[in-house]
């Protein structure tokens, strides 16, 4: 039992993000690395070929001995010894995301099945695998969670404010907008400042909802941006120790 213990630990160990001194910990996060890039590859093609088949299989195949060793490990993760722990481990994001990224596999071999195709764009879940192995990145994680709350209020405004605007544009310019959805694609590209000019307000009153969309969408970056930044400068500070070489 102690040995299958020892074993285990060890395996966590590796797949987790390398400590200073553990060389197979930090081969094990290059290899892992070096994958998750390459397995992007065939996103670059338009159509699936004998080089992307290839990459997806030898790419997927890495990832689900990834994903089993870390369901494998789960109790060490989660940090109880239960059978819950394996369950919980399941469904938290990253091993939602390691999920997704070695469903492309299937593709390769039911090509043919409409719903099984689909999984070709779940190769693009294969970039946020990247976190676990960036010591940054996973300081940026880190900020996201402290300050999601104040983002979700900045959100939940901004959406709040798109509908707004949206409904006053299509009742102020009737002729402009063939539906509501191209309301909001307008309400959407005025305020993040873009202003494609494929849709442009003629009253007077259309083009002044404008310009304050503008000005709101200025406001609007600014302010998720100083957040995150104030909550990164405070998470730096505080992992400096823990990181630096």
């Amino acid at each position: 039992m102690g040995n299958d213990y020892d074993f285990k630990r060890r395996i966590y160990e590796v797949i987790e993000v390398s400590s200073l001194g553990d060389v197979s910990s930090r081969a094990y996060d290059k290899l892992m690395t070096v994958g998750i890039i390459v397995g992007l590859v065939p996103l670059t093609f338009k159509s699936n070929n004998i080089y992307s088949i290839i990459i997806d299989f030898i790419v997927s195949i890495l990832f689900v001995i990834d994903y089993i060793a870390r369901i494998y490990t789960a109790d060490y993760k989660m940090g109880y010894k239960h059978y819950r722990a394996y369950i919980a481990y399941i469904f938290t994001p990253l091993a939602i995301f390691d999920f997704l990224s070695i469903l492309p596999i299937f593709y390769i071999f039911f090509p043919s099945w409409t719903i099984i195709s689909l999984f070709r764009l779940f190769r693009i879940f294969r970039v946020l695998k990247l976190v676990r192995y960036s010591k940054t990145m996973i300081i940026i994680a880190n900020v996201v969670r402290k300050v999601k709350k104040q983002l979700l209020a900045v959100l939940l405004l901004i959406i709040v404010y798109i509908f707004v605007s949206a409904m006053l544009i299509f009742q102020l310019e009737p002729n402009l907008f063939n539906t509501f959805f191209d309301a909001l694609y307008w309400a959407t590209i005025s305020i993040t400042t873009i202003g494609y000019g494929d849709i442009s307000p003629v009253t007077p009153v259309g083009r002044l909802i404008t310009m304050i969309s503008a000005l709101v969408g200025m406001a609007v970056i600014a302010l998720p941006t100083g957040i995150i930044t104030a909550a990164y400068m405070a998470e730096i500070t505080k992992k400096k120790s823990k990181y630096e070489l």
